[in-house]
């Protein structure tokens, strides 16, 4: 009788060992890698606050932020296995995608339109008299430099005269141009708002002549094709967090401002709520992922140098549009200018 009772433990202590292990696996962080070193004074500001406000954690997943500096550094990270989603520029998607470099797909995009502007020396009272003048960007080639390109050309400014000097992070391109270094440069509304000293500077293209210039969706958050088949559970349960934390700043922007009052002290409550009133319509309450916007801009990147020689790809090759719908499925279809255009 006593091989029986043995084998009665034995069951138990393998049950166990499954429970332990499911829990442990059931445990595993879901790695979201952001290109902000701090919570970024934009709608793209709501990763970071679904963590901190316990959206994920109600969605059953366990989000572990992994921050780096720019798309470049996060596509290392995401080839390296360091993070299961990375936001990322649009254009670096295409072009992976397009060479056959890596298998992605993009799932959303909780700030498709980075609100950006054009602030200048305050002697260069309007884009035309940027001609010769001196203009940072990230990195020749980067997202802000083609974009700003085509909205200064649309102003009619000769960019073929602009001497672009590539500086880095929106900070810091604000940083040299308030100390003199450059005539003007692109950044976003809250890195303006964030500038101690203005004196001698001010806005050349605000952020709504610059959207209008080019209409573009800039950034999207993407798996790798792997974690889409792997985890798929845990990508709806991220982007239906990401959604919901969003349509809460969109109803009641006061929500925003005392959450991001705690996470940036180093900027006052006007200016918070100033920025709250200026995002009003830029939260993706759908997800951020519309056709029409998304085929416009892929046009729009195949005229930049980078794509040339490139075969185009279709939509369906870098986008997944199914993540976004199954998280409306319990959501619901919001109003408001993010609509799922499928």
């Amino acid at each position: 009788m006593a091989k029986p009772v043995h084998y009665f433990k034995l069951g138990i202590v393998a049950a166990a060992a499954l429970q332990i292990f499911a829990q442990g696996a059931a445990a595993e962080p879901f790695r979201l890698i952001v290109t902000d070193l701090t919570t970024p004074l934009v709608p793209n500001s709501v990763m970071d606050l679904a963590v901190e406000l316990g959206y994920f954690e109600r969605e059953g997943v366990d989000v572990e932020l992994v921050r780096v500096q720019q798309t470049p550094s996060a596509l290392v990270a995401l080839r390296a296995g360091e993070g299961e989603m990375a936001n990322i520029s649009v254009d670096s998607v295409l072009q992976l995608v397009a060479r056959d470099q890596l298998g992605m797909k993009a799932v959303l995009s909780p700030n498709k339109a980075l609100p950006f502007l054009i602030a200048s020396k305050s002697e260069i009272a309007t884009p035309d008299q940027l001609s010769g003048k001196s203009f940072a960007v990230g990195r020749l080639g980067s997202l802000d430099h083609t974009l700003s390109t085509k909205v200064l050309q649309t102003k009619g400014v000769d960019t073929e005269s602009l001497k672009f000097v590539g500086i880095g992070q929106p900070s810091v391109r604000a940083q040299a141009l308030a100390a003199g270094q450059v005539d003007a440069t692109t950044m976003s509304i809250g890195v303006w708002f964030s500038l101690p000293d203005k004196d001698g500077l001010h806005v050349l293209v605000d952020q709504d002549e610059y959207y209008a210039a080019a209409p573009v969706v800039q950034k999207v958050n993407v798996v790798m094709d792997e974690v889409l088949e792997k985890r798929h559970d845990d990508v709806v349960a991220v982007t239906r967090a990401i959604i919901a934390a969003s349509r809460d700043f969109a109803a009641d922007p006061q929500k925003w401002v005392d959450a991001m009052a705690e996470a940036r002290d180093d900027v006052s409550r006007e200016d918070l709520e100033a920025l709250a009133e200026a995002f009003a319509e830029s939260w993706s309450v759908n997800g951020g992922l519309n056709r029409e916007e998304l085929e416009y801009t892929a046009n729009w990147a195949y005229e930049s140098p980078d794509f040339e020689g490139l075969q185009k790809v279709d939509l369906e090759q870098w986008v997944d549009f199914s993540i976004a719908d199954e998280a409306l499925e319990k959501l619901g279809k919001a109003e408001g200018s993010d609509q799922p255009v499928r």
